[in-house]
């Protein structure tokens, strides 16, 4: 018993897991801030673009 219980102390796999899985939810907080600033940036010109057109 005591030997499982050591290599279940031993093993760094799930931590390792566990850093993998902040390090994604990470990159995943950026891009979804990017793509909401980029996307809001995009609304101001189209907006601008088709002010620039004469009414119909």
């Amino acid at each position: 018993m005591s030997g499982l219980l050591k290599r279940f102390q031993d093993d760094i796999s799930g931590a390792t897991a566990i850093e993998y899985a902040l390090i994604a939810g990470l990159i995943s907080v950026v891009i979804v801030a990017s793509a909401t600033s980029i996307g809001t940036r995009l609304q101001e010109i189209f907006a601008a673009v088709n002010d620039g057109f004469p009414e119909t």
